[in-house]
């Protein structure tokens, strides 16, 4: 009788080779990211970073983690790899610094059945591009086959971001007051949210990549990568006392804002103070209530700044002068319901 051939790792489905093939590959968009805080480069078990203690009287450490849904599963049906990990970074890092927090690095998490190193080089660059924008060191991460977790070519996508605010600095929206002002920054489409509807609506409506909407193709409407803020909130920041900051994600308008209010008090918005992108007009033609489309997608504002009320012509220059239209959308009121009110 013949003996069967030895198991092996790599006959049961990882490839520790291609592993290593896309650290190297990888190494390049990784070196960008540094900030002078890290501590070493990719391989160690752990990431290091130094925490400039110096520069901050009370640091008070904010984390977030997230995902891109089942937008993901749009990128890869459509061969559209390179931007996916601008959405990972940008879902975690927006949650970041709406606390008035500065991101300081980044951890993603790559797991799919079975590595195809062309496919992971080109999602991690991405991801490595968004901690450029975000300001970010990508100090590590973890790729992982797991063979027969996921239908063959499928990937999924997690990541986690850490950001430092003096304690003196942190927003909380305890100082939000009737009256103030909401000035709303523009989203790029809908962002990372709203995807499983989106996706039953594009299988009543045909094929994605055969639709045209404003010169575009409505697949690449959908698939415009998630704004990073960091930068011009940052500034923003810098040059207005902000109350409170808002990050219009799963549960869009209706459902975030209340978060960031204190007690007893809402939000009125005037629709008409802010242009609809087109995606949005497109997707409510679909059939999808004004009410389902303000508590599913962030209708065109990506992130909500509430400022004193003679400070929002100051807010909305500084956004305007560091790349973000941004336009008064509305004011706080008082309000027993906590609610958002849409004229």
């Amino acid at each position: 009788m013949t003996s069967p051939p030895p198991l092996t790792y790599k006959a049961a489905g990882v490839d520790i080779d291609a592993g290593e093939s896309l650290v190297e590959r990888i190494r390049p968009a990784v070196a960008r990211t540094l900030r002078p805080e890290a501590i070493g480069g990719l391989g160690g078990f752990g990431g290091l970073f130094r925490l400039a203690t110096e520069q901050y009287r009370e640091p008070i450490l904010v984390a977030g983690a997230d995902g891109v849904g089942t937008k993901i599963k749009l990128a890869i049906e459509h061969d559209a790899h390179d931007d996916i990990g601008i959405d990972l970074v940008a879902m975690c890092v927006n949650d970041v610094i709406v606390q008035g927090a500065e991101p300081l690095f980044f951890l993603d998490y790559y797991a799919t059945p079975r590595l195809d190193v062309d496919v992971a080089a080109r999602v991690i660059t991405g991801i490595a591009r968004g901690c450029e924008l975000a300001g970010a060191t990508l100090l590590g991460g973890e790729t992982a086959e797991h063979p027969g977790a996921h239908a063959d070519n499928d990937y999924d996508l997690a990541g986690f971001c850490v950001g430092v605010v003096d304690k003196s600095r942190l927003i909380d929206g305890s100082r939000i007051a009737v009256g103030d002002h909401v000035v709303g920054i523009a989203s790029s489409g809908p962002h990372s949210n709203g995807f499983s509807l989106i996706r039953r609506i594009l299988e009543r409506s045909g094929d994605p990549a055969a639709i045209e909407l404003d010169g575009r193709r409505v697949i690449e409407h959908l698939l415009e990568p998630t704004r990073i803020y960091a930068s011009a909130v940052g500034k923003l920041m810098q040059d207005v006392a902000v109350r409170g900051l808002c990050h219009i994600t799963g549960g869009g308008l209706l459902e975030n804002i209340p978060r960031v209010l204190p007690s007893r008090l809402g939000v009125r918005l005037k629709r008409d103070a802010w242009p609809r992108l087109a995606i949005f007009d497109w997707l409510a033609s679909a059939g999808v209530s004004d009410r389902e489309m303000l508590r599913t997608f962030n209708c065109g504002l990506g992130m909500i700044a509430i400022v004193a009320a003679d400070a929002s012509d100051s807010a909305i220059a500084s956004l305007a002068a560091n790349g973000e239209r941004a336009w008064l959308v509305g004011e706080v009121v008082a309000d027993e319901r906590e609610a958002v009110h849409v004229d």
